[in-house]
This record gives structure tokens, sequence and C-alpha cells, in this order.
């Protein structure tokens, strides 16, 4: 697998910077690196260390996770999700709000795996009502 280029891992960030609408200055001081240190980060001049990743990652309200895959520090092993594209894409939205966003999608995604990796139990058992399909129709209202 190839890495991506450092520099990448800088266009990135400042990307994410100026979507937050945070100055270079702010991020540098709540990452705790100087001005001139994330300058160069975001020109692709230095790689940062998964600590200073952390760091910056918080200073931008976003995922460490998607830090580290930019930096080829981890891979990104879920499938591609139009969805998280489409929140980080959202321009509207603030990026605190995409990370809740991101933060709620996610959790239902973890709740939903470890779901399937339990045997299933019927919905009688549990209580719950039948769901209705795309149609508006229960399983049982179906014709068959």
């Amino acid at each position: 697998m190839e890495l991506p280029k450092v520099g990448s891992l800088g266009e990135y960030i400042r990307q994410q910077r100026q979507q937050a609408k945070i100055s270079l200055r702010q991020l540098a001081a709540q990452a705790g690196v100087s001005n001139p240190y994330l300058s160069q980060v975001e020109r692709g001049l230095r790689k940062p260390s998964a600590e200073i990743l952390n760091q910056i990652a918080k200073g931008l309200h976003i995922s460490a996770q998607a830090l580290y895959v930019q930096a080829g520090l981890i891979e990104d092993r879920e499938p591609h999700s139009d969805v998280l594209a489409a929140i980080r894409a959202d321009v509207a939205l603030t990026s605190r709000q995409r990370q809740v966003l991101i933060d709620i999608y996610e959790s239902f995604r973890k709740e939903n795996r470890a779901g399937a990796a339990q045997p299933p139990q019927s919905a009688a058992h549990l209580g719950d009502d039948p769901v209705p399909s795309r149609d508006g129709l229960t399983p049982d209202s179906q014709e068959g």
C-alpha cells in the first residue's frame, strides 16, 4: 500500500482549518506548536508526530483518526462512506456540528456492528413492534 504524500496531510489540515474559520495562529496555540512549525506542516515541509496530530485534531474539532489516516499512520479500514463525505463537505455546518454528526453516525454504525455479532432475537421477545418497510407496510401486512 502506498502511503499518502506528506503534502496531502498539510493540505488536509489547511482545508479543515479554513473550513473551521480558525487562523493559523489560533490553531498553533491550541495545538501547542509554533506558528512557523504549523505553517511548515501545512506546506508539507514537516511531518508531525502522532501526538502533535492529536493536538491539531482537537484544535480543529475533528477525529484524530482522520489525521492519522491522512498521515499514513493507520489504514482506513472502514469502507468509504458517502454519508461521511457529505457531512465533511457541507460548508453550511460548523466544524463542531460536522464532528457531532459524524460521532452520532459512527456510534450507530458501531452499535449495528455489535448487534450483528449477536444472535438475532425475535421482535416479540424484545417487545418491539414490527418495523415498516420502505413502502410503509409491515412484513405481516404485505401480500405474498
